[in-house]
């Protein structure tokens, strides 16, 4: 099995955040998104994954290393590829196309999933999809009796379906997928503007290929920074057997709710920290009230409350405003 995660984007609804940390490796409980991200798909594969194929923008060395690293964590060997022009999500996945040979995954790197189906690999494709209220809003698709896809409909005026597509895709043959890509580019066949995914499986579709709906239970989108800190909630909450037992490494002091993630050389001094609360390494909280939050690492907050919060790498509050705020504070800032 292959993984292709294209991620090129600015995250520009994601600032401050993303002005100094790419979107996907941004972190909630303990992990970047696009580590919990390939954790999960290696998970429901139920196969080792060969090659990661990150699909990414002049991001620098170290951002490289790590994503090689995530991928070394799954055993996985992961490859660099780069997208300097955003030509839309048929592009970018072409931009990969090394890694399009056999089974292949290709998951967009903003969106996190709870499920428990196994992947059939049987049929021509597998499209993860999730039920929701709103559908004008989303990308869906329409199936047979047979839960055969025969559509694709991008934000419909009248209901057709309610299962969005969430940007998780199975294929059977990387080489047809990018056999269609290429013919999209050639032919300079563009959707507003861009090379879609989307028209290249219609053509995959029309040619007898079948695709079948994958529903996952939950989907936790990650656009900006207020679903990122609901999204770090529902991690702590699918996955609390991973956090139990922080509370006793510190002393009577600190009362910690759980589930929180504390990451390593954190200091808790007369703090209360939780519900759904996500502490980066090396960071110092004193005279603390933190709810729903993620504070990421080497802070230093003192005398500081606050919910529903997002504060960024080295930011340094202090004598902040007693009653407890929402806050979206990006890296190395300085407060008080």
């Amino acid at each position: 099995m292959r993984l292709i995660i294209p991620m090129a984007g600015m995250g520009k609804r994601m600032r401050p955040h993303t002005l100094t940390t790419p979107k996907p490796l941004i972190k909630v409980g303990g992990k970047s998104i696009v580590h919990w991200l390939i954790k999960d798909i290696a998970d429901v594969c139920g196969e080792p994954i060969e090659e990661i194929g990150f699909v990414v923008g002049r991001f620098g060395d170290a951002v490289e290393s790590e994503l090689k690293d995530i991928a070394k964590s799954v055993g996985a060997e992961g490859k660099i590829f780069y997208q300097d022009v955003a030509e839309g999500t048929g592009h970018a996945i072409l931009c990969a196309r090394e890694c399009l040979k056999g089974d292949v995954i290709v998951a967009f790197a903003d969106t996190l999933f709870k499920t428990e189906f196994n992947l059939d690999k049987t049929k021509d494709g597998v499209i993860w999809v999730h039920k929701v209220d709103n559908p004008s809003s989303f990308g869906v698709v329409k199936y047979n009796e047979d839960n055969i896809i025969t559509d694709f409909v991008e934000k419909p005026t009248e209901f057709v379906s309610d299962l969005a597509i969430i940007g998780i895709y199975y294929f059977k043959s990387g080489e047809t997928l990018e056999s269609e890509l290429q013919y999209l580019i050639d032919n300079n066949l563009k959707e507003k503007g861009e090379y879609q995914l989307t028209n290249a499986m219609e053509n995959m579709k029309a040619k007898g290929m079948q695709f079948v709906p994958g529903a996952v239970d939950e989907w936790l989108d990650c656009g900006n920074y207020a679903a990122t800190v609901y999204t770090n909630q529902r991690v702590l909450a699918n996955k609390a057997s991973e956090f139990v037992g922080v509370a006793s490494r510190f002393d009577e002091s600190v009362t910690i709710i759980e589930p929180c993630f504390i990451g390593d050389g954190v200091s808790l001094k007369n703090c209360q920290i939780g519900p759904y609360v996500s502490i980066g390494n090396k960071t110092e909280l004193e005279n603390c009230n933190i709810s729903n939050s993620i504070i990421q690492e080497n802070c230093s907050l003192r005398d500081f409350n606050c919910h529903d919060s997002m504060i960024g790498n080295s930011v340094a509050i202090s004598g902040a405003q007693i009653a407890s705020q929402v806050y979206s504070v990006g890296d190395f800032s300085s407060i008080g």
